[in-house]
């Protein structure tokens, strides 16, 4: 039996004894039957509306229950609905209490996920809104009202964080492009005029919109200003030149120079002011100065001329430049003239320096030409002949390559410019050949000249006499030569001249070796001439060259043997000149 009925029954009992005892009590006391009854009576009427009353808040309990059991299951649906959560599954066999505990347990719980999430979604919809100001970006689209979903929140809570990596890039990128635009803004001494310049320049960072415009414009202002200042220090450096072309024309002193001295620096608006107005005072002062400034002018064209390798003929095309008449518009004249050479000499800079750097490399060949055809070459200290040797061979290397590559950059330019590049009124390549043949000219002249003067000398020799000449030999220190004597018998005179010299006919003329002592081997021995190249036949006006110098080194006066041409002169023997070996001395 359950407990409840067991105290139940002990009610019933309990209310038995109470009747019996009441009826106990009323007999010993004497009341009436009918009050009795009417007591009774009472007792039943109290009991039953304290039993009523009982049950009737008992059922107002179960009632409740029964309306929480309802309103918990609304609300949980609808919450599950709002969270995007499966239906609550309610466990069966339970009672009324039970139910209605489990089920306002999962109500409030889903109670507190809303909470905490619409919490986080109000926390995220401000920093997006700060954001949105800032960046001047659309908005993610979810609604404050809307519950939103776990994946909802996951996504816009990486979008609110990718805007703020955003924005702390757009920041750092503002602060740099205003940290260029007040600096730019200082050196061209601007200030704020606009309205957008004045929110980048005075007014607080944290306040500046970070726009994709705005950060556009920042990049365009910064663009602007840098172009405004290269632009200012092209007009600064522009005017720096006139005013030291100025200065230089018209003989400034470098006192007044050095007074100048910190515009010709800076790039400001106050410097390109300064020099704007210095420029000015000094045309009007070389106004008033035309003839010394034409001439500074003058002097300057002529130097272009030679840097640009002008002809007489191209000069004499600039008719002012001989023009005694010194107005204002000859010097313009002069000034237009010395720009437009500039110009030239800048454009075809490349090609002008490689013709220079061949004429540099020819006057050396022709030095290097000139000390092969030096007897005392022989006698030099310190390996200058081999230097000059290894010159000679790497001249004759990169001289043909020279030519080779100007003649491919000059054939270049004139199909460019469709125009011939002159160097001294003529084509290159034909002033090259021109050289040559010059050269070629000069060194057959040369050779004639030296072949007279041998043939003159040989007439004189046989005429007076040979002049004995000996070759002065190096001493070491510490060592002394003997002197030899060689003696001869005065009866052999003929037959010693006759053996220690030797002669024969060529073309009509007579070579004669003289009895002096033989010079060193040393002499004797020609210098090689290295080729330019292994396999490569050389240059032929190389070779010609190299030709004649052999030629001069087997034919020098240390070998011994003296060539002459032809001559009107009779031919004279040694013993017409000298009967006797002392007397041919």
């Amino acid at each position: 039996m359950r407990k409840s009925e067991v105290l139940a029954a002990e009610s019933v009992s309990c209310l038995n004894k109470a009747l019996c005892h009441l009826k106990d009590i009323w007999e010993e006391i004497g009341i009436p039957e009918d009050q009795r009854l009417q007591r009774t009576n009472v007792v039943k009427n109290h009991i039953k509306s304290l039993l009523d009353m009982m049950v009737k808040e008992e059922e107002s309990l179960r009632q409740r229950l029964v309306s929480s059991i309802q309103t918990c299951r609304t609300d949980m649906e609808k919450l599950c609905l709002e969270l995007q959560l499966n239906a609550f599954e309610e466990e069966g066999g339970i009672s009324m209490l039970q139910q209605e505990n489990n089920i306002r347990t999962q109500v409030e719980a889903l109670l507190k996920e809303k909470a905490q999430r619409m919490q986080q979604l109000k926390a995220l919809l401000e920093q997006e809104q700060d954001l949105c100001d800032i960046l001047c970006s659309e908005l993610y689209g979810l609604s404050a009202d809307s519950v939103p979903t776990l994946e909802q929140l996951e996504s816009f809570s990486q979008h609110v964080a990718s805007q703020n990596t955003e924005k702390a890039k757009r920041y750092a990128e503002f602060a740099d492009l205003k940290r260029q635009i007040i600096l730019y803004m200082a050196e061209l001494e601007h200030t704020p005029e606009t309205s957008f310049e004045k929110d980048v320049v005075c007014e607080d960072e944290d306040a500046f919109c970070l726009s994709r415009d705005n950060i556009s414009s920042l990049k365009l202002l910064v663009c602007q200003l840098e172009e405004s200042k290269v632009e200012n220090e092209a007009k600064c450096e522009a005017n720096r030149e006139k005013v030291q072309r100025l200065w230089d024309r018209l003989q400034v002193p470098q006192e007044e120079r050095e007074a100048f001295n910190d515009h010709m620096v800076s790039s400001r608006k106050r410097n390109l002011e300064a020099l704007r107005a210095e420029v000015q005072r000094l045309e009007e002062l070389k106004l008033l100065n035309i003839c010394n400034v034409t001439e500074a002018i003058r002097s300057e064209i002529a130097v272009f001329w030679e840097k640009c390798f002008f002809s007489t003929d191209q000069r004499q095309d600039f008719a002012p430049y001989f023009s005694e008449t010194f107005t204002e518009e000859l010097l313009s004249l002069h000034d237009a003239e010395i720009q437009r050479l500039k110009q030239h000499y800048e454009e075809h800079q490349e090609l002008f320096d490689g013709v220079r750097q061949w004429e540099d490399s020819w006057r050396l060949f022709l030095d290097l030409e000139k000390k092969a055809t030096d007897p005392t070459r022989f006698t030099n200290r310190g390996g200058n002949l081999l230097k000059e040797e290894k010159q000679r061979s790497e001249l004759h290397k990169s001289l043909p390559k020279l030519e080779k590559k100007l003649k491919a950059q000059i054939d270049t330019w004139e199909s460019e410019q469709d125009s011939e590049f002159l160097v001294h009124g003529q084509k290159f390549l034909q002033y090259v050949e021109e050289q040559w043949e010059l050269h070629q000219i000069e060194k057959e002249k040369e050779k004639q000249e030296r072949h007279l003067k041998k043939s003159k000398q040989t007439e004189e020799d046989m005429l007076y006499g040979t002049a004995v000449r000996t070759p002065i030999k190096r001493r070491l220190l510490g060592t002394t030569t003997p002197i030899k004597t060689r003696k001869f018998n005065a009866t052999s005179s003929i037959s010693s001249a006759t053996s220690n010299s030797s002669s024969r006919s060529v073309y009509g003329s007579t070579v004669c070796r003289s009895p002096g002592p033989r010079p060193p081997l040393s002499a004797n021995k020609t210098p090689l001439v290295r080729t330019p190249g292994v396999g490569k036949p050389p240059n032929p006006r190389l070779q010609g060259c190299n030709k004649e110098n052999e030629a001069q080194l087997k034919g020098s006066p240390l070998s011994g043997a003296l060539l002459t041409h032809a001559s009107p002169q009779p031919n004279f023997s040694i013993a017409s000149v000298a009967s006797t070996y002392s007397e041919f001395v």
